[in-house]
């Protein structure tokens, strides 16, 4: 390909729109281009990484033993209504009606239609297990697309689902996947690491993220440096020890705190520490308000509250909502509060003497005790994990990262199974539920680590199995005698020997014509210059290094697929 045929352009300034590296990059290179937020065109050079993406993922996907299909991405409103997750993802799904009202949704993810195929194409357990996949756009309405590529709402997924007979076969198809995941980003030049995760709207038990750690990604990590515990924070296990269980149960009073409705303001005015007191977050599940009661030191971990309730919806309630439901803002607490459920952090109930909302305005209670006091409907673990939190393995403090999520994967049982009637004949003729995993891995997301994983001050530097093109040439004064002729014959060479080659024929400047090779990133350089040719010699360097060589015209294609 030559330059001055090449459908888009680079950009000399860094868009203003750019979030990230990758973001910028991607824009400046020419790669991709924003339609709206959350969608995006792949430009010629973007597409080429993309589908070379896409080759490792299916090589990788078919090596596995997985089947290669295509799904539709227009979904009966149905198939979600028996699933229950046209309300569990109902703020995110696209949904339209045809011309005859009947309501379809695009699709974000794709369980509903597999347990349909699983349906009308396996009956017996001597067709299973099955391991079906595909590539293919999904839609998510997202609120808040960010980061570049990194959270879209058009976007393109790799989704296999398995079936199994029993939880030992699915064991063994998450295992499968699990190493063919580790092998797909290595190939990428993608560091990760698995995680345990919430399984959220999919549903399931067992579930890992692979995270590509980075000061930009969104999801926040705890890493055990002494046994290697990772997880999720939304999922974190962390040793929690009460503070103040050495006390003996004092008698409760009733204290005015004017104008204390935090506990820092609280603990501060009392002269106590926030370990002392516990505090009080109010929250509508479902439409309905829930207490939570947790130690004031501690932050409610929503995702550990939405599992402990069973709840689709979770919204957090500011201060006005409080009142309004009828409740003391600043001043709440579980001792005689009535007319709603109330949840406890397990931590909490172990207290002793703690400081709580007397549910008057500006009066607290000093001395609350759990079950003497108060009880609670429900009392679980749901508690954030933070910086320095013990891991619940070894007790060592734990490192609080953050990270991009490369892939996920899934034990999803018989969730849908059962839900949607995806039945199979056992041995003994009796009709048993396939046992589900569901494996997925956003490609553009992962466009965008490979650039985050891949870059310096000058441009991305493409992993050779990934880049566009293999080598660049750089043309300098193709005026001049030879120059052009060389240029040409080294292209043509190369191309004959199976390397694709970007060859700059523009009318640029040779400083213009090297930031773009160092922008777009191809694994060679290679250089005719007039300067050059006087040698008997071009230039090549390897964009992973500062330092160029000189090598003769006529060994010059030897030597660069050496280079290769």
């Amino acid at each position: 390909m030559r330059m001055s045929k090449l459908f888009s352009k680079t950009l000399r300034e860094d868009p203003t729109e750019a979030e990230t590296p990758s973001h910028r990059l991607l824009l400046r290179a020419g790669m991709v281009t924003q339609i709206a937020a959350g969608i995006y065109s792949y430009l010629p050079l973007g597409w080429t990484i993309i589908r070379k993406i896409q080759d490792i993922i299916r090589k990788e996907m078919d090596a596995a033993g997985g089947q290669e299909l295509q799904m539709p991405s227009v979904h009966p409103i149905a198939l979600w209504k028996a699933s229950g997750r046209d309300q569990l993802m109902k703020d995110i799904l696209f949904r339209f009606k045809d011309k005859r009202g009947r309501e379809f949704v695009l699709s974000p993810t794709h369980e509903e239609i597999t347990v349909e195929l699983f349906k009308r194409n396996v009956q017996s357990y001597r067709d299973m297990p099955q391991l079906i996949y595909q590539i293919a756009a999904k839609f998510r309405d997202e609120p808040r697309p960010r980061g570049g590529l990194i959270r879209l709402r058009q976007f393109i997924m790799k989704d296999l689902y398995s079936f199994d007979t029993d939880s030992a076969g699915l064991d063994a198809s998450y295992q499968t996947m699990f190493d063919a995941y580790q092998r797909i980003f290595d190939r990428c030049s993608v560091p990760t690491i698995p995680v345990l995760a919430d399984s959220g709207a999919m549903g399931g038990t067992d579930t890992h993220e692979f995270i590509y750690l980075t000061d930009i990604g969104e999801d926040s990590l705890l890493l055990c440096p002494k046994c290697d515990y990772a997880a999720n924070a939304e999922v974190a296990a962390f040793v929690k020890e009460p503070a103040h269980t050495d006390e003996d149960p004092q008698p409760i009073e009733e204290v005015d705190t004017p104008g204390q409705k935090t506990i820092d303001d609280l603990a501060a005015f009392l002269k106590v520490p926030a370990t002392k007191t516990c505090k009080a977050v109010f929250y509508l599940a479902d439409g309905e308000p829930v207490f939570i009661a947790i130690r004031g030191d501690m932050d409610v971990n929503e995702a550990k509250l939405r599992n402990a309730l069973g709840a689709t919806d979770l919204i957090y309630m500011a201060e006005a909502q409080v009142e309004k439901a009828g409740f003391v803002a600043g001043s709440a607490g579980a001792v005689g509060l009535e007319g709603v459920k109330i949840i406890a952090d397990e931590l909490v109930t172990r207290e002793r003497n703690l400081v709580a909302g007397a549910n008057k305005p500006n009066k607290h209670l000093l001395n609350t005790n759990y079950d003497r006091d108060w009880k609670a409907d429900v009392v679980t673990d749901i508690a954030l994990a933070r910086e320095g939190a013990l891991c619940a393995q070894c007790r060592t403090p734990m490192d609080l990262k953050r990270g991009i999520e490369m892939g996920q994967v899934f034990k999803l049982g018989t969730r849908y199974s059962e839900t949607m009637g995806a039945y199979f004949l056992d041995a003994e003729g009796k009709k048993q539920p396939a046992v589900m995993g569901s494996y997925g891995i956003g490609i553009e997301r992962l466009l965008a680590a490979v650039v985050e994983a891949n870059h310096d001050e000058n441009g991305i530097i493409w992993p050779p199995r990934l880049a566009p093109y293999d080598v660049h040439i750089v043309v300098i004064q193709p005026d001049k005698p030879g120059v052009r002729e060389t240029a040409d014959e080294l292209y043509d060479s190369l191309t004959a020997d199976g390397k694709a080659v970007l060859l700059d024929d523009r009318d640029e400047s040779p400083g213009v014509k090297f930031k773009d090779a160092d922008l777009l990133g191809m694994p060679v350089r290679a250089t005719v210059s007039p300067r050059n040719l006087k040698e008997g010699a071009i230039e090549v360097k390897l964009r992973t290094v500062s330092e160029s060589k000189l090598i003769p015209v006529d060994e010059s294609p030897k030597r660069i697929a050496d280079m290769l």
